[in-house]
């Protein structure tokens, strides 16, 4: 983000600068106001992605949620930061993992999805004038063995994240929202939670945090 980086609110500031050099891991912890889909036809996509930890195949209010930040370095030696969140549905607790890595030449940052990293996309930050932070995706690309392939826009979709702070609640504010460029609005969810900080060089990456199998075509 560069120097825009400094317009963020000293709290989405300090949220996003964990790493290996702060020595910080952070944990979110609070309650989705409401987790929707779009469709009929969504749920299909949406339990397939389910079983890979990628989307959420169910709706709710009022979820509980944790979403965990936790900078390691990969089997391939590169900086990375978890994006899990745990949703407590009723029945069974939901997983949306991604891990963050930065792009081969520092110019971008990759967002691997799922518990074995088979969907990348790009993610572009922009500071926006209060002080919060919006994220867009770019176009996913699928990889798995030979099989490295751009997912068409027909049946791919983008992801837009706003992440503020309230300062009169002490809580981080997130919406998030994924579309399809034919058919709308396909998942999102909209919350609150308050973050916890710890050193991950004393506590290390929980077992079951890191996924399953690593990438390493950006």
């Amino acid at each position: 983000m560069g120097p825009a980086f400094d317009r963020l609110h000293p709290q989405l500031r300090r949220r996003f600068s964990v790493g290996l050099d702060s020595g910080e891991a952070c944990v979110g912890r609070g309650v989705m106001d409401r987790i929707w889909h779009g469709g009929a036809f969504v749920k299909p996509f949406l339990a397939l992605g389910a079983t890979r930890n990628i989307l959420v195949p169910r709706e709710g209010r009022r979820v509980p949620f944790t979403i965990e930040n936790v900078p390691y370095a990969d089997t391939f030696g590169r900086e990375t930061v978890t994006f899990v969140r745990t949703f407590a549905l009723p029945g069974r607790p939901r997983r949306f993992d991604a891990q963050m890595v930065l792009g081969p030449q520092g110019d971008r940052v990759l967002d691997y999805l799922g518990t074995h990293q088979h969907l990348a996309t790009d993610l572009r930050f922009h500071a926006e004038p209060d002080g919060s932070l919006l994220i867009r995706s770019g176009e996913h690309r699928f990889r798995e063995g030979p099989v490295d392939v751009r997912v068409p826009a027909l049946i791919g979709a983008s992801a837009e994240v706003r992440e503020s702070y309230d300062e009169s609640s002490g809580r981080f504010r997130i919406r998030v929202r994924v579309v399809n460029e034919r058919f709308g609005p396909l998942f999102g969810y909209e919350g609150s939670f308050t973050a916890t900080y710890s050193d991950v060089r004393r506590d290390g990456v929980r077992a079951g945090l890191r996924p399953v199998r690593e990438e390493v075509r950006a």
